[in-house]
């Protein structure tokens, strides 16, 4: 007989957007619990940039302190190193307020930090080695109890989303159901709940993929995060302390191609780019398996909502990493749904679409203005240094070269305030209602 239980609120998903979101309505005295599929949120080359508008809600949270005793480091400005000379370009000391800057923290301690505070709430429950595999539907009128798709995978006619079919960690363990109220997709842009519900994202293309590795660092390499451009190269570096956390960027599509050229060849081009790492590049990557591929997508549902069923961050619209605005993004969803869901589950009875409409209305225009600056950086600069023909013919040691935006923002430093603010804070800032603080 498979195990039914009941919850006011099922998060699937613990990641940022369903941990902070689970936090808040637990904080507001609603029931919630988030299923997450791992046993711990231990995961490699998740991201790691804390961004001022985070670290102000853990401010208004009372988790501040907290916060600031883990291991980090912080960004105060965004650069690249380019044959021409190096280049600022965003400045993030010239924001206001106390957070003028990116914290570089192991997203898994910022989880923990999460998951800690919420388990002091008597409403919050976290269910680790918990996937979700399916939805319960439920039908709008005729009152039955909660079920499974059809073998077809398609919703009942006219039903709404009642809950998640999930499966506890453990060979020949069976399914298990939990019944809710609303189900919060917070899965990711690889959602299964959101396949479930039938919500299928419009994507946009993109140029890139991205390959992420570590090389160790010496403490004499700079500090804080590297940004490399040389000649059909495009390589992100992030000071893990004794590592380097790596991104180097690649055409889309060309993983299989660059693979099948060695690991040797990879690590030419690696000291060719940053002739400063090629001593330390015999220990890492060791080979391919180190070297971990990231699919980069950029898409959007055009509708976030069902009847009992809402998606954020991820799952509502996939990033691209430009920036490292999917965690800020989505850590705001979750503010502005937790604000706006809370007074519609106080007061008992089904969550109306219309409260969930309002929550993609609020976060819609935000996100797809983020979403179009990506699009930008992908067109003026990202494609253009990945045009390996044109980047090697051109003479990067001359400015006239480098892509006009990189230019302008070297060239004038009010404007690096623009990106900072972009990346740092995001267009619409959300903060934690009275209710939640503490």
């Amino acid at each position: 007989m498979t195990a039914i239980e009941r919850t006011r609120v099922a998060i699937v998903g613990g990641g940022p957007a369903g941990m902070f979101l689970g936090l808040l309505l637990a904080r507001g005295g609603i029931e919630v619990t988030v299923l997450e599929k791992h046993a711990d949120f231990l995961r490699d080359f998740r991201g790691d940039t804390v961004h001022p508008s985070t670290l102000t809600l853990l401010d208004e949270l009372g988790l501040g302190p907290a916060f600031e005793a883990l291991p980090q480091r912080r960004i105060t400005w965004v650069g690249a190193d380019l044959d021409s000379g190096p280049a600022q370009l965003g400045d993030l000391s010239r924001l206001r307020g106390p957070h003028n800057y990116i914290a570089l923290v192991p997203q898994w301690d910022l989880l923990e930090l999460l998951a800690d505070a919420a388990s002091k709430e008597p409403s919050f429950r976290l269910l680790r080695e918990a996937e979700a595999s399916g939805l319960l539907w439920e039908g709008a009128d005729s009152g039955a109890a909660p079920g499974k798709a059809d073998d077809d995978g398609a919703a009942p006619a006219g039903a709404r989303v009642a809950g998640v079919v999930w499966k506890p960690g453990g060979e020949g363990e069976p399914e298990r159901h939990l019944e809710a109220d609303l189900v919060v997709a917070c899965d990711g842009r690889g959602s299964v709940v959101r396949a479930a519900a039938g919500l299928e994202p419009t994507a946009f293309g993109v140029p890139m993929d991205v390959w992420w590795f570590r090389v160790p660092r010496d403490p004499s390499d700079p500090e804080g995060a590297v940004g490399r451009i040389h000649r059909g190269q495009f390589l992100i570096m992030i000071d893990r302390g004794d590592y380097w956390q790596c991104g180097y960027v690649i055409r889309k599509g060309a993983d299989a191609k660059l693979r099948s050229q060695g690991i040797a060849a990879f690590r030419d081009r690696l000291a060719d780019a940053l002739p400063w790492l090629a001593g330390r590049l015999a220990e890492a990557p060791a080979s391919f398996d180190d070297v971990k591929l990231l699919d980069v997508r950029l898409d959007r549902l055009s509708r976030w909502h069902l009847p009992g069923f809402l998606a954020i961050g991820d799952a509502a619209h996939a990033m691209s990493p430009v920036g490292g605005v999917g965690i800020n993004l989505a850590v705001q969803d979750a503010v502005a749904a937790a604000r706006i869901l809370r007074p519609a589950l106080a007061g008992g009875g089904l969550v109306p679409e219309a409260v969930l409409q309002s929550v993609q209305r609020r976060r819609w225009w935000p996100t797809a203005l983020i979403q179009a600056f990506q699009q930008l950086a992908h067109r003026a600069v990202v494609g253009k240094v990945l045009d390996e023909d044109a980047a090697r013919a051109a003479d990067w040691t001359t400015s006239e070269h480098v892509p006009l935006p990189l230019r302008m923002l070297d060239a004038l430093p009010a404007l690096r305030v623009v990106p900072a603010r972009l990346v740092g804070i995001g267009p619409l800032p959300e903060h934690a209602p009275p209710w939640a603080r503490r």
